[in-house]
C-alpha cells in the first residue's frame, strides 16, 4: 500500500472515444425527450401542501418513497434547489428506499443511482468509487476524514443520502474529482422547520444467514426544559454477526443525537454527534490469481518454506525475509527480471530455482477453492473508533438573511492488521469551523442569492503503516496460516514500520457563490474559493525499517494556495426540460487513508493539486412531478498529476454518460431505472509510460511452473502505451440496472432490483477478467398496525462473480469472490 510518485502530462482524447460517448449521449438524450409527451396524470396524484411564508409550497407524491427530487436540497451548492433544478449530475436515496430495498451497504447502492459502481477496498465499504475514482464522504455539508476502507459507513443511520458526481461546489473547501456522498443524518426538525407534536420510533431486528444479528432502534420527540422547547433524534444500532467468509466476524456499534432549539426568536442551534465502534477484519479476497481460478475454480495449492522463519518464534520477521534467498529477500523491488532481463519477461524457470529457492512451494498441486476461503487469518483484525461531533448557530434576519456559524469534529483511531504482512495505525482528527452568509431577494425579473463562506479546517494526523513485505501469495488459504507464512507486523513490534509520520496541516478558506433566477427560465450560478494550506510533516525515523534509512526528507513545512471555481447555466423550457451546462475548477489536498501527507509531497509543493470537470445535461419533471429524468455527459480529469495517492487520490481521466429514470405511476408502484457508461484512464501512468504494480501469475510469461515463486512477491512496473491499457481496472464501461416496488393496500409490498456489469480485467496488466453479470435482489414486506415484517433476498439468481481489490497496486494478485445467494429477514415495531 505504498504511495508512489506520478509525473505530469495527459493525453487528449482520441476522435473515435469522443463520437462513440456523443452517440451514447444522443440515445440517452432521445429517451429523456420521449418523456415530456407522456401523457400528463391525473391532477389529484400529486397534490402541493399550503405555501407558508412565502416559501415553495411542499410537494407530496404518495407512493414515492422520497425517491422524486421534490425538496430542496443544499448539497450541491447550498441553495435552495431541488435536484431537479440543480445544474449538476445528483441524486438521492432515501431512508424508506434504504429499508425497503435492503440496502445494507454502500455496495448495493449501485441499482439506484448511476455513476456509483464500487470496486472492493480489501472488503469494507468505507466510500463510494464515483465516476470511476475513490469518492468522499462529507457529514451535514462537512467533509469527514479518508475512509478507503477503515471502517463500513452507516448508512442504516441516514435520514437521506445524496451522491453529487463531480468535484463538490467552493462552498464545501477542497474536494476530489470523482464525487461525493453526503450521509445526512435522522433530525430532530421536520423539513417545515417545527418539532414533532409527540415521541415515536422504531425498534427492529435483523436477522439472515449466516448468523446475521442486528438491532437497531430510534426516537424522535419534543423535550422541555422549564418552559424552554427543543427537539431531540436519538438512534442506536448494534451487531454482532457471523460472515460468509471464513475468519470475519463483523461487530458494530453506531450511536447518534440530533438536538435541535431555538434560543430566540431568531437564533437556533443544532448539534449532536455519532460514534461508531468497528470491530472486523479486512478481506483480501483469493491469491494466487489465475483466469482459471476466476472461471472454474481451480486453485494452485501449496506450503512455503519452513526454512525462512530461522528463530522458530512463528513468524516472519523483515530481517528474516530480507535474508532469505541468501540475501536476495522474498520480495524482489524494481523492473527488472530473475537474471536481469527487462520487466516481467526476465523470469524464467531456470533462474528462479538457481536463485530463488524460498520462492518455491515445497508440495503444490491444484483443488477447487471454495469462495468462502479467502486471504483473511484468524488473528487478523480492523478496529475502528470514530467520533463525530457537530454543533451549528443559526441566526435569521431581515427577509432571507442567515448567518450559520459551523463547527465539526471527526476523529479516527484505527488499527488494521492482516498477517499476510500489512498493517496500519492511525490516529488522526479534523476540526473545522465555518461560517455561511447568504441572502437572497427579489427583483423584478429575477431571484437573486448569495452565499460567502469563510472556513478553518485544522487536520492532525499520526499515521503509521507496514507494506514492505507483502506476502500475497504465500498463505495457502486451502490450509491456512503457519510458521511458514505469517508475517511478523509493525504494529506486532511497534518496529520496521514502512511510514511512521505525525504532522497537521491548516487550511484557510474564503468562498462565495451567487445565483441568479431569472423570471423567464435562466439560471445562472457562479462561484469562487481561495484556499491557503500551511502543512507540516515529520517521519519519526526511530520506527522505521533501518534499510530504508535514511529518508531522503524525513520532515518538512510548506504553504501552498490553490484557486477554485465554478459557472453553471440552465433554462427551464415550458416542456418540463432543463439543459445546463457546468464547468468548474476544484482543488484538493492529496493526503492518504490516515489524513497523513507526506514530507515530500509538502518540500516539493504537490500536496494540493487541482482537477476540471465539465458537464452537460438534461433533467426533467413530467406527470404532475411524479415522473423524473436526467441525463448528462461529462469530462472530469485531474489537471496536474505529479502527486499521486494510489489508493485514495488518484491522477485520473474520467468520460461518461449517466441517466436516470425515476416514476412514481402511482400511490402503490414506483419504478426507477439507470445507466452509466464510463472511460476511465490513470493519466499517470499514460503519461509517464508506466505505474507502479505488482506483477501476477499472468505477467511472468516465460514461467510455466508458477509454484516456483508464489512464496514471495515480485515487483515490476507495467507500461501502457495506449488509452485502453492505462484503463482504471475494476471499473466497468456499462452499469444498467432498474428498481421496481408495488404495495398494496392491504399492508403487502414487494420490491425487486437488477443489474447488470460489463466484464473488467482485475489489473492494469490485464491479464485477468472477471467476468460480467446480472444480479437480481428481491424482497417483500408486510406491514399491520405498527408492525412490520421484512424479508429479502440478495442475488436471487445465485450469480458467480467478483469485484477487483485494491486494483491500483494489487489487482494482478487478488480478487474478491462475492457472496452467493443469501436472506435477511426485519421485524420492526413503530410506536
Amino acid at each position: 500500500m505504498s504511495k508512489m510518485q506520478a509525473r505530469p502530462h495527459q493525453p487528449t482524447p482520441t476522435r473515435a472515444t469522443s463520437t462513440r460517448a456523443g452517440r451514447r449521449a444522443l440515445v440517452a438524450l432521445a429517451l429523456l425527450a420521449g418523456t415530456a409527451m407522456a401523457r400528463p396524470a391525473l391532477a389529484d396524484q400529486a397534490a402541493p401542501a399550503p405555501e407558508a411564508d412565502g416559501d415553495k409550497p411542499e410537494i407530496v407524491v404518495s407512493g414515492s418513497l422520497g425517491a422524486l427530487p421534490l425538496k430542496d436540497v443544499g448539497s450541491v451548492f447550498g441553495f435552495d434547489k431541488t435536484l431537479a433544478e440543480t445544474p449538476r449530475a445528483a441524486s438521492s436515496v432515501s431512508s424508506e428506499q434504504l429499508e425497503r430495498f435492503g440496502i445494507t451497504q454502500i455496495y448495493d447502492l449501485v441499482s439506484q443511482v448511476p455513476g456509483t459502481f464500487t470496486s472492493s477496498f480489501f472488503g469494507t465499504g468505507g466510500a463510494l468509487d464515483i465516476r470511476g475514482t475513490p469518492g468522499e464522504v462529507y457529514f451535514r455539508g462537512m467533509l469527514r476524514l479518508e475512509n478507503p476502507g477503515n471502517y463500513p459507513t452507516p448508512i442504516a443511520a441516514a435520514d437521506r443520502i445524496d451522491i453529487v458526481r463531480g468535484p463538490a461546489s467552493p462552498i464545501y473547501g477542497p474536494s476530489k474529482t470523482g464525487g461525493y456522498m453526503n450521509f445526512l443524518p435522522k433530525t430532530a426538525r421536520a423539513a417545515n422547520g417545527t418539532y414533532a407534536p409527540e415521541a415515536h420510533g422504531f425498534l427492529s431486528y435483523d436477522t439472515g444467514s449466516w448468523a446475521r444479528s442486528v438491532l437497531k432502534g430510534s426516537v424522535t420527540g419534543p423535550g422541555k426544559i422549564g418552559d424552554h422547547q427543543f427537539g431531540y433524534s436519538l438512534y442506536a444500532e448494534n451487531e454482532d454477526s457471523g460472515s460468509y467468509y471464513r475468519n470475519i466476524h463483523p461487530r458494530n456499534l453506531v450511536l447518534s443525537a440530533a438536538f435541535d432549539t431555538d434560543i430566540t426568536s431568531n437564533l437556533r442551534t443544532e448539534f449532536g454527534g455519532m460514534y461508531q465502534k468497528f470491530r472486523g477484519q479486512q478481506n483480501g479476497g483469493w491469491n494466487r490469481l489465475t483466469q482459471d481460478l476466476v472461471d472454474n475454480g481451480t486453485y494452485i495449492t501449496g506450503n512455503a518454506s519452513t526454512s525462512v522463519d530461522t528463530n522458530g518464534d512463528g513468524q516472519i520477521s523483515r530481517s528474516e525475509a530480507y535474508a532469505a534467498n541468501g540475501g536476495k529477500g522474498l520480495t524482489i523491488f524494481g523492473s527488472f527480471g530473475c537474471g536481469g532481463g527487462i520487466g516481467a519477461s526476465g523470469w524464467t524457470d531456470a533462474c528462479l530455482k538457481a536463485n530463488y529457492p524460498d520462492l518455491a512451494l515445497v508440495n503444490p498441486g491444484t483443488t477447487k477453492l471454495s469462495k468462502r476461503d479467502t486471504l483473511t487469518g484468524p488473528n487478523d483484525k480492523l478496529n475502528n473508533d470514530q467520533k463525530t461531533f457537530y454543533f451549528d448557530l443559526i441566526w435569521t434576519g431581515p427577509g432571507k438573511l442567515e448567518i450559520k456559524n459551523q463547527v465539526f469534529y471527526d476523529g479516527t483511531k484505527n488499527l488494521n492488521e492482516n498477517y499476510y504482512g500489512f498493517s496500519q495505525m492511525i490516529d488522526s482528527y479534523v476540526l473545522e469551523d465555518k461560517v455561511v452568509i447568504s441572502d437572497s431577494f427579489t427583483t423584478s425579473g429575477a431571484k437573486i442569492s448569495v452565499q460567502a463562506a469563510p472556513s478553518l479546517r485544522y487536520t492532525k494526523f499520526k499515521f503509521a503503516d507496514d507494506f514492505g513485505v507483502e506476502l500475497w501469495n504465500r498463505p495457502d488459504i486451502t490450509t491456512g496460516y503457519t510458521a511458514a507464512s505469517t508475517r511478523q507486523l509493525s504494529t506486532d513490534c511497534d518496529c520496521d514500520y514502512s511510514d511512521y509520520l505525525k504532522g497537521h496541516y491548516l487550511d484557510v478558506g474564503l468562498a462565495g457563490l451567487v445565483d441568479v433566477d431569472f423570471d423567464f427560465g435562466l439560471d445562472l450560478i457562479g462561484g469562487l474559493r481561495w484556499d491557503h494550506v500551511h502543512a507540516e510533516s515529520t517521519a519519526i525515523e526511530t520506527k522505521y525499517d533501518p534499510t530504508s534509512l535514511p529518508l531522503l526528507v524525513p520532515k518538512a513545512k510548506g504553504n501552498d494556495s490553490g484557486l477554485s471555481w465554478n459557472g453553471s447555466i440552465s433554462y427551464r423550457t415550458p416542456i418540463g426540460l432543463i439543459p445546463y451546462f457546468t464547468a468548474s475548477r476544484q482543488s484538493t489536498v492529496v493526503a492518504g487513508e490516515g489524513a497523513e501527507i507526506q514530507p515530500a509531497a509538502i518540500a516539493s509543493g504537490t500536496f494540493l493539486s487541482a482537477s476540471r470537470l465539465y458537464e452537460a445535461g438534461v433533467k426533467g419533471e413530467f406527470l404532475d412531478k411524479r415522473l423524473y429524468a436526467a441525463v448528462s455527459v461529462y469530462k472530469q480529469e485531474r489537471t496536474d498529476v505529479v502527486s499521486d495517492s494510489p489508493l485514495t487520490n488518484q491522477s485520473i481521466r474520467t468520460k461518461g454518460v449517466e441517466a436516470e429514470v425515476r416514476w412514481s405511476i402511482d400511490r402503490h408502484a414506483l419504478v426507477t431505472a439507470n445507466y452509466t457508461y464510463i472511460d476511465v484512464v490513470n493519466i499517470s501512468a499514460l503519461s509517464s509510460g508506466g505505474y507502479f504494480n505488482y506483477f501476477g501469475i499472468g505477467d511472468l510469461v516465460n514461467v510455466k511452473d508458477a509454484s516456483l515463486y508464489l512464496g514471495g512477491s515480485q515487483i515490476g512496473y507495467l507500461f501502457p502505451s495506449t488509452n485502453s491499457e492505462a484503463r482504471r481496472p475494476g471499473i466497468p464501461h456499462n452499469v444498467v440496472s432498474a428498481t421496481g416496488t408495488y404495495a398494496f393496500d392491504n399492508g403487502l409490498a414487494v420490491n425487486a432490483d437488477v443489474s447488470h456489469v460489463d466484464s473488467v480485467f482485475s489489473g492494469y496488466s490485464q491479464k485477468v477478467r472477471l467476468p460480467a453479470y446480472w444480479l437480481v435482489n428481491a424482497g417483500a414486506s408486510f406491514t399491520t398496525g405498527p408492525w412490520l415484517f421484512r424479508a429479502v433476498v440478495k442475488n436471487l439468481n445465485n450469480a458467480r462473480y467478483f469485484r477487483a481489490g485494491g486494483q491500483d497496486l494489487f489487482g494482478a494478485d487478488i480478487a474478491l469472490p462475492q457472496q452467493p445467494r443469501s436472506f435477511q429477514a426485519t421485524i420492526q415495531y413503530k410506536f
